[in-house]
């Protein structure tokens, strides 16, 4: 999966380069780059850990994007372009889902036959 990611995320700077604006660049990795590591872990339960591998890796797309590596300009950079990180994004598609399947057993029961 991160793999994957970091496949797509230099494919993204291996067709555009440094001509595209930060906004065209994040708006791809949104679009691209995020779903894949993201998919399929709404019905895994994730540690802690994990999540913060998921951020790593996009904190190191914006350290690579803007040229620094510094972390306290990165997460400015990530306010400033209003950038939601993995593990927020994970957090609010779990909710979704869970608001989406009511938890009663009667539920289950009725609609899996």
């Amino acid at each position: 999966m991160i793999r994957s990611f970091y496949r797509a995320d230099n494919a993204i700077f291996g067709r555009i380069g440094r001509i595209a604006t930060e906004d065209v660049v994040l708006h791809l990795l949104l679009t691209k780059c995020v779903p894949i590591l993201l998919y399929g872990l709404e019905a895994c339960s994730i540690r802690k850990t994990d999540l913060d591998s998921l951020d790593f890796v996009v904190n190191r797309f914006f350290m690579k994007l803007f040229h620094t590596n510094n972390i306290d300009t990165v997460k400015e950079c990530q306010v400033f372009f209003c950038f939601e990180m993995p593990s927020t994004l994970l957090k609010k598609r779990v909710e979704k889902i869970s608001e989406t399947i009511p938890e009663s057993p009667e539920y289950c029961v009725s609609n899996c036959k």
